[in-house]
């Protein structure tokens, strides 16, 4: 076996970006929409679903969503190899959160279109530093 090279620094410094916007963001949903009664958001949205209150969807956002980028986050500051995949998996978990809540809701909010973006963006970065990169990026094949 061969040591893996380690992702460049720009690409670290991106997904740790990204990741703690992810885990600030689903901490303040999280006391926002199960402590503080749903930071405004109209039950009627509820309508349907197996929800009767913002509760348990804040506490699956905190805990879920942002657990998973907490993961990821000490696994990069540990220094693991397991920590890229940890974040391809926390923005495709950011993404179908997103899809979700949508679904359910049948409303769009900006918010919502920040947070599946960047959870597009944090999935990509992972799958570059998992090596899906060509090096260098153009480099051509002969025709043989």
């Amino acid at each position: 076996m061969h040591a893996r090279k380690s992702p460049s620094r720009r690409l670290r410094i991106a997904l740790s970006a990204v990741a703690w916007f992810h885990l600030v963001s689903s901490l303040a949903g999280m006391i926002g929409l199960s402590f503080t009664g749903g930071m405004g958001i109209p039950l009627e949205w509820l309508e349907g679903s197996v929800f009767d209150s913002y509760f348990w969807p804040g506490l699956i956002l905190g805990l879920v969503v942002g657990g998973v980028q907490a993961l990821a986050l000490v696994a990069q500051y540990r220094r693991y190899d397991l920590a890229w995949g940890l974040h391809a998996a926390a923005g495709l978990v950011m993404m179908v959160w997103i899809f979700v809540e949508i679904a359910i809701m049948l409303v769009w909010m900006p918010l919502q279109g920040v947070c599946f973006a960047t959870g597009l963006l944090q999935t990509a970065l992972a799958v570059l530093a998992l090596g899906a990169a060509p090096r260098p990026l153009l480099r051509r094949r002969s025709r043989e």
